[in-house]
């Protein structure tokens, strides 16, 4: 049971979830302790597995036909449990940031963001089949964990936090529209793709982000890293959909790392860096897609 409990949650995934946290709250400029840290990522993996159990409770007629070896057509657990536990996380989740809010005198701000927080998470797993703004919608999940992050630990959201959301949502919008063509045979349309270009537009946004050797190194490997995955898409010889969208999820931790190396915080983000390796090896145990 627990593996189809890890399964379900895309658990493999988590730390992508940590590094956002970490992002949102370095470049809003908070400082929070280490107790609060732990507290506002603990709340964002219950949005996050929250979420992906309801993906899995919409998707079951769906999955019924397309890939019957889910846990839910499968009947390793029923609808109604996966339902309950999905709709609990984000509850959990939203009570949790407002205990950090209150806490930290941070304001309704953080309360507010987790709220929208939990609506587009539902509102995405409710409608995201046969939507053409699914990765839009996806992309906004994960820029609102930036948002609360940021208010949670009393960050102020300005200058180049927009940037870091705007590079989020772009890279997110590219990762979606390859997610959402997991089950062909073929990928068609490579167009928005594009989207995955804007984070590199980081030193234009911010000029004194390369003062720092860590910013170089992350901008370097972000590049090489989805230069590697998007051969998984365009070479046909090589062709393995799944494997990228694993790939460029685990990606996000290295856009997380390149954002706050901009900041000079080297150890911050080479936590991105161990993120990233963390993702791709929990990734061989419990599929991240």
């Amino acid at each position: 049971m627990l593996g189809v409990l890890l399964r379900l949650g895309r658990v493999s995934n988590l730390p992508t979830t940590w590094t956002n946290v970490l992002a949102g709250v370095y470049l809003s400029g908070a400082r929070p302790d280490t107790r609060t840290l732990v507290l506002i990522a603990l709340a964002a993996s219950l949005f996050y597995v929250g979420g992906m159990y309801l993906n899995d409770a919409f998707d079951r007629e769906i999955d019924a036909k397309e890939r019957p070896e889910r846990p839910i057509p499968s009947g390793q657990i029923s609808a109604g449990a996966v339902f309950s536990a999905g709709f609990g996380m984000l509850s959990s989740g939203l009570l949790m940031v407002t205990w950090i809010a209150w806490h930290a005198d941070a304001g309704a701000g953080a309360v507010v963001a987790a709220a929208a927080l939990g609506a587009m998470i539902v509102f995405y797993d409710m409608f995201h089949k046969g939507n053409p703004l699914s990765p839009l919608v996806m992309g906004l999940c994960r820029v609102l964990v930036y948002g609360v992050a940021a208010l949670a630990a009393g960050g102020r959201p300005e200058g180049l936090f927009w940037f870091g959301c705007t590079a989020l949502l772009c890279y997110l919008i590219g990762l979606t529209y390859v997610a959402k063509q997991e089950n062909l045979r073929e990928f068609r349309g490579a167009w928005p793709l594009l989207f995955l270009a804007v984070p590199f537009t980081y030193p234009l946004a911010y000029t004194a982000a390369f003062e720092h050797t860590t910013g170089l190194v992350f901008y370097g490997a972000l590049a090489a890293w989805i230069a590697y995955t998007l051969g998984f898409l365009l070479r046909p010889q090589r062709r393995n959909i799944p494997r990228a969208v694993g790939h460029f999820i685990a990606g996000i931790s290295l856009l997380d790392g390149l954002l706050i190396a901009g900041q000079g915080q080297a150890l911050v983000a080479g936590m991105c860096a161990l993120a990233w390796l963390l993702t791709l090896t929990l990734q061989r145990v419990v599929p991240g897609t």
